[in-house]
């Protein structure tokens, strides 16, 4: 598995991608980004959504309803007394949300991605 150079984190970023925290909703600049482009792992550069699969949720946080194949692993939390699933980037393991199902079509997912665990890379 990739290692993390934690070097090169904020600390914010420390906390979520490594210790499984939540940014607060609605401190992300990405919930606003409209432009065609990719998003990658702070963590590791790995390519995990295209932008056309992002939508405005209203959860406060980026939000995709479907991810590129095979880039996440996942696992069932129960942190706040109920089961949820949680994802980490395959490639280096870093935190970066939940999936539910109260997305849009066609999948009907809703991957809850905390900002400050992607990069924004615009299509040029």
């Amino acid at each position: 598995m990739y290692k993390i150079d934690k070097s090169k984190l904020t600390a914010e970023q420390k906390l979520v991608l490594l210790e499984e925290g939540t940014e607060p909703p609605g401190s992300s600049v990405l919930n606003n980004e409209k432009r065609k482009g990719s998003y990658h792992c702070a963590g590791c550069g790995e390519k995990l959504f295209d932008s056309i699969t992002k939508y405005e949720s209203g959860s406060g946080w980026p939000s995709f309803y479907e991810s590129l194949p095979d880039v996440f692993e996942t696992k069932t939390d129960h942190l706040l007394g109920y089961a949820r699933t949680e994802y980490h980037c395959k490639k280096c393991g870093g935190h970066h949300g939940h999936i539910f199902d109260d997305g849009p079509q066609p999948t009907g997912k809703r991957y809850c991605n905390n900002g400050v665990c992607l990069i924004f890379k615009p299509k040029i």
